[in-house]
């Protein structure tokens, strides 16, 4: 049984079919990446899985719960965070009250704590802006927050939507370190990223999505030298 397993899934917006019953899955530990165009669908199945899209057809199930049918915020305190398209932070409130929010599932204060010092050793700049209001940072530490903010919860897997979109190469490189360490340490990713050579970089497995299908699967450093995806997406 994977962690994850998305079957014949099928999505509309309106009357247009953007998940065109795709499946696949995550397996704990894995770093899934998915890749594509822009309107290949990919942040329409991470809003899928997270309950914030409803699907029309087919099953997503985590850890052997059914997701279709499970409120959004119920699926948080199952073990599973969404780092959104965007960061979102709440730009008024400060670094600490963003990160805050995403233990807002939890009860244990000693344990809050112990998760907020364990995201400052990670990101210490976010600790160094603690009692900055988030709407001064710049677009690599917002994605920090974001990120910090999703660590909050103690997820059992954590899914990234499009982390480099808009950083300098500087903070890309970063935040891809940072995402290779939460997964060594335990968390599951599932990654949707515009920057395909990056994500093949770090994933193991990669589905390469065309309008709303998987048009190609598989081992992520075999799918770097594919020609088709070399051509389509690495800009050779």
């Amino acid at each position: 049984m994977s962690m994850l397993e998305i079957q014949d899934l099928e999505v509309y917006y309106g009357a247009i079919n953007a998940i065109k019953g795709i499946s696949f899955n995550v397996e704990q530990g894995e770093i899934i990446a998915l890749i594509g165009a822009n309107g290949a669908g990919k942040t329409t199945i991470l809003h899928t899985i997270t309950g914030l899209v409803a699907a029309k057809h087919g099953s997503i199930r985590f850890n052997d719960k059914e997701l279709t049918k499970t409120p959004a915020h119920k699926i948080v305190s199952m073990g599973m965070a969404h780092v959104p398209e965007g960061r979102r932070v709440f730009a008024q409130l400060s670094v600490y009250e963003n990160l805050m929010l995403g233990a807002y599932t939890r009860k244990d204060k000693a344990e809050i704590n112990e998760s907020i010092e364990r995201v400052y050793e990670r990101f210490p700049r976010l600790k160094e802006r603690r009692s900055q209001s988030a709407g001064t940072l710049s677009g690599g530490e917002q994605q920090m927050l974001a990120m910090g903010r999703a660590l909050m919860s103690k997820p059992s897997i954590i899914l990234m939507d499009e982390p480099s979109m808009g950083l300098s190469p500087l903070y890309v490189s970063e935040i891809f370190d940072i995402i290779q360490e939460i997964n060594k340490s335990g968390t599951t990713v599932l990654l949707v990223e515009q920057n395909a050579k990056k994500a093949l970089s770090i994933a193991n497995r990669a589905y390469v999505l065309e309008t709303g299908n998987i048009a190609l699967s598989g081992d992520a450093h075999e799918l770097m030298d594919n020609e088709q995806v070399k051509k389509a997406y690495l800009g050779e």
